[in-house]
């Protein structure tokens, strides 16, 4: 027999030594303007190399625009990576297969409402758009955002859904894609992949040029706000902290509440239940170091957005073109 604190000090010292490595607080908070030294920094450090940031603004795109034209548009044909209309989306996540006009309750993302790669139903709210890829992607774990600072995660999260010409930029195209090579596709072959040293999937973007000017008022608007500093602002590095800090937090609740449970029987516990309880912290304890494991794969070039809420099959494999969270 054993009494209670026997107990806690085992399932403690059994979670306390991968959570020391992985680290069981959340990641550090800072003002935008102590992590991004610029509106270049914000833009291309934020989205690991999603977009770039350019002053020659005739060569770069805009997240937001109120003209009844999408001047993206434009961009790409000047670009010449685009003639003629859009016929493909490119991204495959919650997009669709092709552009096309939404209901008029789109109004979220209402700048795409004739010609739109994603749906109402993805979009058709900020809570919406902030909460779709899980709760290690919120924008505001750092505290609530300044309605002017959030209006920008909105913009971009619109942006990269709706815009047909965000997949003009999809880092892997169609002349580079090979399913073999990803593991959320219906073609994907583990010993291929390992073998070749690939990872390659149909949601990313890479190096998409955005206007300077924007990314300059997008770091005006949030100075004064707070974002998780992890990996010099990195969107994606911070949700996997989270997602570990999250998983973490949960399995230790979820042992203490077996504990209380337990206690509410009997004073102490006997030794074959001090063994159960220990066994299950033992599983927490390999969880977190999978969820480390995950981290090492995605900062390699794993999907980032591999876990949502709702697994979703890709939609295609998408065509021609050229990364958050």
């Amino acid at each position: 027999m054993a009494p209670r604190s026997a107990v806690v000090a085992i399932i403690t010292s059994v979670i306390a030594a991968p959570a020391a490595v992985l680290g069981s607080a959340a990641p550090e908070c800072k003002r935008f303007d102590e992590i991004y030294a610029s509106g270049k920094e914000l833009c291309e450090n934020m989205w690991n190399d999603a977009f770039t940031y350019e002053v020659d603004e005739s060569k770069a795109y805009t997240m937001w625009f109120w003209d009844a034209e999408n001047p993206n548009d434009a961009t790409s044909q000047s670009l010449g990576i685009l003639t003629g209309d859009h016929a493909v989306c490119h991204l495959d996540y919650f997009h669709k297969d092709t552009p096309g006009p939404e209901p008029d309750g789109f109004t979220e993302c209402h700048p795409w409402k004739d010609n739109a790669c994603c749906s109402h139903e993805t979009v058709m709210s900020a809570t919406k758009l902030k909460e779709s890829y899980g709760a290690e992607f919120h924008w505001d774990r750092c505290g609530t955002l300044s309605p002017e600072c959030e209006r920008f995660f909105v913009q971009e999260s619109c942006f990269y859904e709706c815009d047909p010409n965000a997949g003009l930029f999809r880092k892997w195209n169609s002349t580079e894609y090979d399913p073999r090579c990803d593991a959320y596709a219906a073609g994907y072959d583990e010993a291929y992949a390992t073998a070749q040293g690939c990872d390659h999937n149909t949601w990313q973007m890479h190096k998409m040029p955005i206007k300077a000017s924007y990314c300059d008022a997008w770091l005006t608007a949030c100075a004064k706000d707070k974002f998780c500093a992890a990996d010099g602002g990195d969107f994606f590095t911070c949700a996997t902290h989270y997602e570990a800090f999250d998983f973490n937090a949960a399995e230790i609740a979820r042992l203490g509440a077996e504990l209380e449970k337990s206690s509410e029987k009997s004073s102490e516990l006997d030794a074959s239940i001090i063994a159960v309880i220990a066994a299950l912290a033992v599983l927490a304890a390999l969880g977190v170091c999978g969820a480390c494991w995950l981290i090492r794969r995605e900062k390699s070039g794993q999907p980032l957005f591999g876990k949502l809420q709702e697994p979703i099959a890709p939609a295609s494999d998408g065509t021609t073109i050229g990364n958050s969270a």
